[in-house]
């Protein structure tokens, strides 16, 4: 499966689930007078929104490169994923902090909370559900990585992003409920509204991770560690390949552009050379589909 399919179903789970949520969510809160479920409605609209702002950059990511963007479109993903992480901490974190301190200085009684923990508790299930598609699309993608080295080491802005999202979900789900619980059995909204504060930290700490990890994509990281290994293999064990003085690669949204700087045996001539090139980048490319751009330099010195 490619990485442009896996993104693209995540992301429809997660549509799904995120809208369905917060329908429910949001009749919740208006029935019970809830402060975690409002903040909870309104991270989930968030999430609706975020869900297509990331559709829209897997579908602008992959237009074809024009004479002004002569590299492609691939860093839209990336950009439109960092627009998604401020969203989250912006409509989500924040608003739900607010909410929080509001419903502390002006605390109003809630309305039927059993009402909200059946509607958080269904929210449990489809969240659940969307999480654990995600994690499957992750699943097919890392092969033996661990979901910790996968994190550390993908290129995937998209699914980076509907991880975080879900996870932050579903943790939110499971303090709404318990603080929406204790506030019904003690008869006092002030639990409900800590719930809401509580939601709004979590909703900012994810944000600021996924921030982080595509602030390094946005500023340029080079292809994964396992492609750069193939790349290199290739390359070095070319025999008609004397040195290698540099090996660059540059991850841009799904594309791989490679620039490498060699030093070709003596005996060659010019329009061999020439010939051995192009066979070579081939080879790459068949090695390695993500590359889309291939540049390389024979050279007898590296300067």
């Amino acid at each position: 499966m490619s990485q442009h399919d896996a993104s693209i179903k995540a992301i429809s789970y997660a549509l799904v689930a995120n809208f369905s949520i917060a329908l429910a969510k949001s009749w919740g809160a208006w029935f019970t007078g809830s402060g975690s479920m409002l903040a909870e409605a309104i991270h989930s609209y968030a999430d609706t929104g975020n869900q297509v702002l990331l559709y829209l950059g897997v579908v602008q990511a992959r237009r074809p490169a024009d004479a002004e963007h002569p590299l492609g479109y691939g860093k839209l993903s990336y950009f439109w994923s960092f627009i998604v992480a401020l969203m989250l901490f912006s409509l989500g974190g924040l608003f739900a902090i607010y909410e929080g301190i509001h419903k502390l200085t002006e605390p109003t009684p809630l309305s039927q909370p059993w009402v909200g923990l059946v509607i958080l508790a269904f929210g449990v299930i489809v969240e659940g559900a969307s999480f654990l598609g995600c994690l499957r699309q992750i699943k097919r993608l890392r092969g033996e990585k661990s979901l910790r080295e996968w994190l550390r080491t993908t290129r995937n802005a998209e699914l980076v992003v509907v991880l975080g999202e879900d996870l932050a979900a579903m943790i939110g789900l499971f303090l709404a409920f318990i603080f929406l619980g204790i506030s019904a059995i003690t008869e006092n909204p002030m639990f409900d509204a800590i719930g809401s504060i509580c939601i709004g930290v979590v909703l900012i700490i994810v944000s600021l991770f996924i921030a982080v990890r595509i602030k390094a994509l946005i500023v340029g990281r080079s292809a994964r560690p396992d492609l750069q290994a193939i790349i290199d293999g290739i390359i070095r064990d070319d025999p008609q390949v004397a040195q290698v003085f540099n090996v660059i690669t540059f991850q841009i949204g799904p594309s791989i552009m490679l620039a490498a700087k060699i030093r070709l045996q003596a005996q060659l001539s010019v329009s061999e050379a020439a010939e051995h090139i192009n066979a070579l980048e081939v080879r790459l490319k068949a090695a390695v589909p993500e590359i889309s751009w291939c540049f390389m330099e024979p050279d007898t010195t590296d300067c």
